[in-house]
């Protein structure tokens, strides 16, 4: 078995005194795609945001690329490979597609690595190659979640961290989301996906993780999970 890309072990972590995680463990090997389920305040969203440091870990290490990143802050975070796509389509409104997607490469220097990297993200988005002079903020939310996927791919990262991706799109878009995540590993990108979608996102997994209260409940390979007759009972309305 090939060692982990991101391994985040004995997490625990919250908001002021208030814990909301509570001894969470989550790997993800390159190449693969992992989806992490649970219900509303399982704390999903917050082991992504200790993962790449908006929240402090009290307790636990979080490794990257064989090196500790715990406590490390998302701008020190991100030159090292790890990307993070929060959820809510955050795009700056009164740039343009081609603004926005360039900010997500802020940190590279070489004009042609950039010049690449758009052409990929069109490749996977033909759309905002389209639509690359018009302000983001007059797009749908399907497309603005495009823009938010494709900024953090400018700097080919080796993890992508998504959080809820397909997060009220119209079912159109949400299909369109996880055909694109697929597309993505595909293509070689390694993708570790938070989601409400929970049948959706285990049936496009590799492997899977289940939260619930803030802790490990289940964890197995996307199928295996999909077909857990508890996960189907307590997860996946079945």
């Amino acid at each position: 078995m090939t060692a982990a890309l991101l391994r985040a072990e004995g997490l625990t972590a919250g908001y002021g005194k208030v814990p909301i995680l509570h001894d969470v463990t989550l790997e993800v090997r390159a190449g693969e795609m992992v989806s992490v389920i649970g219900p509303n305040g399982a704390g999903k969203s917050t082991a992504f945001k200790t993962i790449v440091g908006f929240v402090h870990a009290t307790s636990g290490r979080v490794t990257f690329d064989g090196q500790e990143i715990t406590g490390l802050r998302p701008d020190q975070v991100l030159p090292r490979g790890l990307a993070y796509v929060p959820q809510g389509r955050i795009v700056f409104p009164q740039m343009t597609v081609l603004e926005n997607l360039e900010m997500g490469a802020y940190i590279e220097r070489n004009g042609n690595r950039v010049r690449e990297a758009l052409q990929r993200v069109y490749a996977l988005f033909p759309i905002l190659a389209e639509r690359r002079t018009q302000k983001a903020g007059t797009l749908s939310g399907g497309e603005q979640q495009m823009v938010a996927i494709g900024r953090a791919l400018m700097t080919r990262p080796k993890l992508i961290l998504l959080d809820e991706p397909s997060l009220g799109l119209s079912p159109k878009f949400v299909s369109l989301i996880f055909d694109t995540l697929v597309q993505m590993k595909g293509a070689g990108y390694t993708l570790m996906v938070v989601e409400q979608n929970a049948a959706k996102a285990l049936a496009v997994a590799d492997r899977g993780y289940v939260l619930e209260l803030g802790r490990n409940r289940f964890e197995g390979s996307g199928a295996a999970l999909l077909a857990d007759p508890d996960v189907k009972r307590l997860y996946l309305g079945g």
